[in-house]
């Protein structure tokens, strides 16, 4: 039965986030579930620890953070638009409860800003930052990613993706576990071009470590047919910045940060799209607990 739950709300995620500037009831998100409305309230706040209303104005809010940075041809209005608020009014009133500020002072302080960006803290009213320690030299990342990425443009084809929902940073491994435990009997991984993914459908940049939704899954141009708690989705095909790494895991977010800095001085601009992990082994097995990974950012 809770496989039953979990996959029915990681459809409802996954609708979401496609939907933000649509009309998204708590009836018509439930009807989506096949649940009743308040059996799916309950059940949504169990498996993502925020109440749906929360939920989706958190959402509607940090990609509307994500656009003020990236995409500066996108006028305030228009982002509003696109994230479902109705008028600027109460787009800018519910943003600046969130970050301190409008959307305007926003979208001009955090220009180029490398940081992870503070949010209210509804206990003090002060800005908190997700995260005391954050990358901001430039010439360290830029000497970082020229020693250890190799990187390429490449149009990489559609994907299928079986994956599990993983929230937060805490018990990552575990949701990795999983998915490979369920994929290895079934002899997925000896498919070509079939690796273990992961999805982020938040960035750490404006959004809390432990409020962060990744799918971790299995990527295959292969058809996967799932089953149980096991999500089925697509990595849609595109041009993307690929960066392979060969590194520890604790230089994940130095590699990142390094190769979003590079996308910019090359004067490439992400698109509207999740970013992704593509891994090529298993670090225990590197005979320096290495992982060689492809970082992949979805562009224009």
């Amino acid at each position: 039965m809770q496989e039953t739950y979990i996959k029915r709300i990681n459809h409802v995620l996954a609708f979401i986030e496609t939907h933000l500037d649509e009309e998204l009831s708590l009836q018509s998100l439930a009807a989506i579930a096949f649940y009743s409305p308040f059996h799916f309230h309950r059940l949504f706040l169990a498996i993502t620890n925020e109440t749906l209303n929360t939920y989706i104005t958190r959402k509607r809010i940090e990609r509307s953070a994500i656009l003020l940075i990236h995409h500066k041809e996108y006028s305030i209005g228009e982002i509003a638009t696109k994230n479902g608020f109705k008028n600027d009014s109460t787009f800018s009133k519910t943003f600046k409860k969130i970050y301190g500020e409008s959307p305007s002072a926003f979208r001009k302080i955090n220009k180029g800003n490398l940081s992870k960006i503070g949010q209210v803290n509804s206990n003090n009213g002060q800005v908190k930052y997700m995260a005391e320690k954050y990358l901001c030299n430039i010439k360290e990342l830029k000497t970082f990613i020229k020693m250890h990425a190799k990187i390429d443009i490449k149009e990489l084809p559609t994907m299928n993706l079986a994956y599990v929902t993983h929230i937060g940073v805490d018990g990552l491994n575990l949701a990795f576990q999983r998915i490979i435990q369920w994929a290895g009997p079934k002899g997925l991984l000896g498919f070509p071009d079939t690796h273990v993914c992961r999805v982020f459908h938040d960035s750490f940049k404006v959004t809390a470590a432990d409020k962060v939704r990744m799918s971790v899954g299995i990527c295959s141009p292969q058809q996967l047919v799932v089953d149980q708690e096991i999500g089925n989705s697509t990595i849609e095909k595109g041009r993307h910045i690929v960066g392979r790494f060969e590194i520890e895991p604790i230089d994940f977010e130095q590699s990142w940060n390094g190769l979003f800095i590079w996308m910019t001085e090359q004067g490439f601009q992400k698109a509207d799209k999740s970013p992704f992990e593509i891994y090529h082994n298993n670090f225990n097995e590197h005979p320096e607990k290495k992982c060689i990974v492809d970082l992949c950012i979805p562009i224009l």
